[in-house]
């Protein structure tokens, strides 16, 4: 059989899923990814896409379903771009996500001997979010402002969304609130085209063991007298909010953080307990999005750096502080290097809450930091190291292995960076022990793991 031509219309055999989560299926060695389609189902689909090596189809119909198929609960599901998988069953999500981890270990990393321990599953694998981020539009002339997420494959396009399963009732009744309240008061909305208008984003958080509630609005001006009548009703309507945030964007890059913070209502911070220990999380801080999962990842990590009180530990991409602080109670000394001076600020704040001393967090990039440590005479024990999607920069990977760390344990949210950095460690003198995936993000294709080396002898 030829390669298919767009627009044809055929029977497909799906018989596993890629990274992003579509369906892979084959006509005689050509791989057709399929959107929503599920290994074991046979779907009709239709050829949107035809390049050389794969293409793209579209299902017409599905023949014969998976028996990992299940009914989506989401009204917006296949249409968000939020969720991939709520028509996965869950012990197939976990399943999934275990070969992915391994299938890049193997294929980019080159690794193979190696334990990969089965999947932290979520206790729960909805409501679990204790952050949402919203974009603001108006669908229409005349139509009052939308709230939600952004559209499968379309960052132009904007579903109003009235309730997300992944986050709480309490953070879905602030939802509503902002959206009440932006309609009746009349709210522009911000038009990247024109550069007019006010609102832009909304992000809400939750302290899921606190109870702490904040809003953080991102408009294009400091319109404090239109927004501060809005936080007052949405600390009425949910009298749990600690904190409502204006973060002003002005420029037009569609980002949700401000270059300017004012503080409409309560607090610049909301108060988050995770490991015993007690966090500030401010507005543009980061901080792990499933309170109850990244708990027991710490444990993990914990577990695996072996500490037994007189290690010096170096955190790498530390964030808010919390991996520090929480290995900090059974180290000699650690020292955090964050980037975002935000973030630093946090981790500073919680170190004095929870009275831990012998914490130093560092400014800047790690690429940067790392050697000055290793030129002013520190030497570290244990490594931790949670770098963002894109993994470690060369720099900062040789500035570790000049450290030389007899234990390193690597979190990682991208199992194919984690799989290349792994590789290039066990190449200049670290041996992989084992890796274990973490479900931080259920109905998702995410994938968190923890990987433990150490420097071979």
């Amino acid at each position: 059989m030829a390669k298919p031509r767009r627009g044809e219309a055929l029977d497909l055999t799906i018989d596993d899923l890629a990274f992003g989560g579509e369906g892979v299926g084959r006509v005689e060695g050509y791989v057709i990814f399929v959107r929503g389609a599920l290994p074991g189902d046979r779907v009709r689909v239709r050829i949107v896409e035809a390049r050389s090596r794969f293409g793209r189809g579209v299902i017409e119909s599905i023949e014969s379903p998976s028996t990992d198929r299940v009914d989506a609960p989401c009204a917006y599901f296949g249409r968000c771009g939020g969720c991939r998988l709520q028509h996965l069953a869950y012990p197939a999500q976990l399943a999934f996500k275990e070969k992915q981890v391994r299938d890049c270990l193997e294929r980019i990393g080159g690794l193979g001997d190696f334990e990969l321990r089965p999947i932290l599953a979520a206790p729960d694998p909805y409501g679990y979010r204790n952050k949402m981020e919203f974009t603001v539009v108006r669908p229409g002339a005349g139509d009052g402002p939308a709230i939600g997420l952004h559209q499968a494959d379309r960052y132009d396009v904007v579903l109003d969304i009235e309730r997300c399963l992944l986050q709480s009732d309490t953070m879905n009744v602030l939802l509503d609130e902002l959206r009440t309240q932006a309609r009746a008061r009349q709210l522009s909305v911000y038009d990247q085209n024109s550069g007019e208008g006010l609102l832009r984003f909304a992000t809400v958080r939750e302290g899921r063991r606190t109870g702490e509630a904040m809003v953080n609005i991102v408009t294009a001006a400091p319109d404090v007298v239109a927004l501060g009548p809005v936080a007052e009703r949405l600390r009425a309507r949910v009298p749990s909010v600690a904190s409502v945030v204006l973060n002003v964007n002005a420029k037009k890059a569609s980002v949700a953080v401000g270059s300017e913070e004012h503080l409409l209502l309560g607090r610049d911070h909301i108060r988050e307990s995770l490991g015993g220990l007690t966090f500030q999380v401010s507005a543009n801080s980061f901080f792990q999005t499933n309170t109850v999962q990244a708990e027991r990842l710490f444990a993990v990590v914990e577990a695996a750096c072996e500490l037994t009180g007189r290690e010096t530990v170096v955190d790498l991409y530390s964030g808010t502080g919390a991996i520090s602080l929480l290995l900090a109670r059974r180290s000699r000394w650690v020292y955090g290097i964050e980037v975002a001076p935000a973030a630093v600020a946090d981790a500073v704040r919680n170190a004095r809450e929870n009275g831990i001393e012998n914490c130093t967090f560092l400014p800047g990039e790690v690429r940067h930091v790392l050697p000055t440590l290793t030129r002013d005479g520190v030497r570290a024990e244990v490594v931790v190291a949670d770098p963002p999607r894109a993994g470690f920069h060369p720099k900062a990977l040789q500035a570790l292995a000049t450290l030389g760390p007899a234990r390193l344990v690597y979190v990682s949210c991208n199992p194919s960076t984690l799989a290349r950095d792994v590789g290039d460690l066990v190449r200049q003198g670290y041996r992989l022990e084992w890796v274990e995936p973490v479900d931080m993000f259920p109905q998702t294709p995410h994938i968190e793991a923890v990987a433990r080396l150490h420097r071979a002898p």
